[in-house]
């Protein structure tokens, strides 16, 4: 069984997660997204309702399992007995970081490869930091996340 896990703090998730997501899911039997618990960030969701969102976007993919973890990626892709470590990558700022991380893994463990995807370019500009600075600001968030984060963010801005 082909198994990738794509780790990353989803916080919120964004239409260009969602796009990785999908098209990692077509290259493997099983995709794990996995939802780090960053202690050093001050996020806008919880890691239980980030894995709850997680699973309601990615419902319709059969393939995809959602969990959390702490601590490196590679011990958690480890721990799930997967080949393959998914990254996006939006820009070639992405690319310096994270090709130092794929090589920091590749000798940590070199039985896991990093598979990269470039984000589609109508996502290519988006991250979850821009989103939770729009929704601050009162600004529409609908053609940055799916559908079912749009009140999920709304109602946390609100507190």
């Amino acid at each position: 069984m082909k198994r990738a896990v794509y780790p990353g703090s989803f916080d919120p998730v964004t239409l260009g997660h969602l796009d990785v997501m999908k098209r990692s899911a077509a290259l493997v039997d099983e995709l794990v997204v996995a939802v780090l618990q960053n202690n050093k960030k001050n996020p806008l969701f919880s890691v239980e309702e980030r894995v709850n969102i997680l699973k309601k976007v990615t419902k319709d993919i059969s393939n995809i399992r959602v969990e959390s973890f702490d601590g490196l990626s590679i011990d958690f892709v480890k721990e799930c007995h997967a080949q393959f470590l998914v990254r996006g990558l939006r820009a070639i700022t992405d690319f310096e970081y994270e090709l130092q991380m794929a090589q920091t893994n590749r000798i940590m463990d070199p039985e896991i490869d990093t598979i990269f995807l470039t984000t589609s370019l109508e996502y290519a500009y988006l991250s979850s930091s821009t989103v939770k600075e729009v929704a601050l600001y009162g600004g529409d968030i609908s053609k940055f996340v799916p559908e079912e984060v749009v009140s999920e963010i709304n109602r946390k801005m609100q507190k």
